[in-house]
């Protein structure tokens, strides 16, 4: 149903303008909490530390005499499992801020 002005015939009140930017502001901030980049780097991290240690736990004597007489896997994978420790602790400990609610009236011509 439109009138002759084209706009429909529906009509919102501030309130529920309000209450729909509010959800939305949810989420958004929900959607950036899940893809904060330290959980997707700090996890990325820690599942390859963890395949790159066991790697360098069954190495053979063959491959690290290879490397110089250094178990480069298991030095690397205890490193990688280091820094993805780091980067979740470093979430948990500061995690996403939530948005600054707007002030009201900011913005509107006096």
């Amino acid at each position: 149903m439109t009138d002759d002005s084209g706009h429909s015939g529906f009509h919102y009140s501030e309130q529920d303008v309000q209450r729909e930017v509010t959800e939305l502001e949810g989420r958004s901030t929900t959607a950036a909490r899940i893809f904060d980049l330290r959980r997707i780097i700090g996890g990325l991290f820690v599942l390859y530390g963890v395949i790159v240690t066991i790697t360098g736990i069954t190495d053979s004597q063959a491959q690290i005499d290879k490397a110089q007489g250094i178990n480069i896997n298991l030095w690397t994978g205890i490193g990688m499992l280091l820094l993805g420790v780091f980067f979740l602790v470093w979430l948990w400990l500061r995690p996403t801020p939530p948005p600054v609610p707007p002030v009201e009236g900011e913005g509107e011509a006096e």
